[in-house]
């Protein structure tokens, strides 16, 4: 997926600007201090205070790097304004059955908002690839790390427009 196409949901713009804000007016000025105090206690080369904080602070301002590209990129899509609602696009929830007649319901999220546990797959992840457009009654193989599978659509919804939260 190009970072100039980064979908999201506005819930999850909100969870990274949270994030990114937390990172920025807590984590890091916390670093800093700590860093600032270690450095006045003389030798740095055996300073585990010192050592550690320069080590977090440059993962404090890798992640916080990676946060501002991402929200830069990110086109926000509210699922709860999805014209066609009889296929399956951005924000659907859809209810899979597999030969086993085994099923899974699962959102389709930004990639940055993905969570397994919670059955929320991201936009670009080989499962939503296979049901982009797909309509009730459909087959989509997928290819998963088992091997192929195949999965009809046995149910598509999205959010409601009167209590979808902006």
């Amino acid at each position: 997926m190009s970072s100039a196409n980064n979908p999201i949901t506005p819930e999850g713009l909100i969870k990274l600007r949270a994030r990114y804000d937390h990172l920025l007016r807590h984590e890091r000025p916390a670093i800093v201090e700590t860093v600032s105090w270690a450095a006045g206690n003389g030798d740095r080369s055996e300073n585990g205070d010192y050592i550690y904080g320069r080590k977090r602070m440059r993962e404090i301002d890798r992640e916080l790097s990676h946060l501002a590209r991402r929200m830069k990129a990110a086109r926000v899509i509210d699922p709860a304004a999805q014209p066609d609602r009889n296929r399956v696009w951005f924000g659907a929830m859809v209810t899979l059955a597999d030969d086993d007649d085994a099923c899974r319901t699962v959102t389709l999220v930004g990639d940055d908002e993905q969570d397994a546990g919670a059955a929320r797959i991201g936009w670009s992840s080989p499962m939503a690839r296979a049901l982009h457009g797909a309509q009730l009654g459909d087959v989509r193989k997928v290819l998963l790390p088992a091997g192929e599978k195949e999965w009809e659509v046995i149910a598509i919804s999205y959010p409601d427009r009167q209590t979808a939260r902006v």
